[in-house]
């Protein structure tokens, strides 16, 4: 049994990403130079590859820092309680901030680190994410790099996870419900 056998089915395919990371970088690169030095954010552990990815691409001078946050547990679905478990080892005061999310769901992790971000007064604060599951929205939150809107389906695959298995797929895949219905 392999971890293809757990896949419903490819939503978004490894070219598709590929080239939807290309895409995405260019946008950025032509909104940021050398002098503006951002700082990006990887929201750990879902969007490590994508920002792997993605900084190849980028053009101007940047540094890369990571955070953990958990607000799903080991299940499926959001718990509502989002903690950080691994903080900056960066300064962000009067700094411009790229936060890069693998996915937004409900928003309200993304709302929490907003909050966070705004208290360390940073110059700027930008929003990369992979995916955006916009049917699933509880609170509007600013998405200024979007790689693909997605169903109400539980997603897999590229730094995506589900009880820390199958982040290892190239791809975005949907998992089958009865992976994890009775976890």
């Amino acid at each position: 049994m392999s971890l293809l056998d757990d896949v419903e089915k490819v939503l978004i395919s490894e070219a598709e990403i590929k080239e939807r990371v290309v895409t995405l970088a260019a946008e950025m690169n032509a909104i940021y130079t050398d002098d503006d030095l951002p700082i990006l954010i990887c929201i750990l552990k879902g969007a490590f590859l994508f920002l792997a990815d993605f900084t190849r691409h980028l053009t101007f001078r940047h540094e890369l820092d990571f955070m953990e946050i958990s607000s799903y547990g080991r299940g499926t679905t959001s718990t509502g309680t989002v903690r950080i478990l691994l903080d900056l080892a960066s300064d962000v005061q009067g700094r411009n901030v790229i936060i890069v999310e693998d996915i937004v769901d409900t928003g309200n992790t993304l709302t929490y680190i907003l909050r966070n971000f705004a208290a360390r007064r940073p110059a700027s604060i930008r929003v990369a994410t992979l995916l955006s599951k916009p049917s699933r929205r509880q609170v509007e939150v600013p998405l200024d790099f979007v790689g693909f809107e997605v169903p109400d389906e539980f997603v897999i695959g590229y730094g995506l996870d589900f009880a820390e298995q199958y982040r290892n797929l190239p791809f975005i895949g949907v998992l089958k419900p009865e992976v994890y219905q009775n976890f």
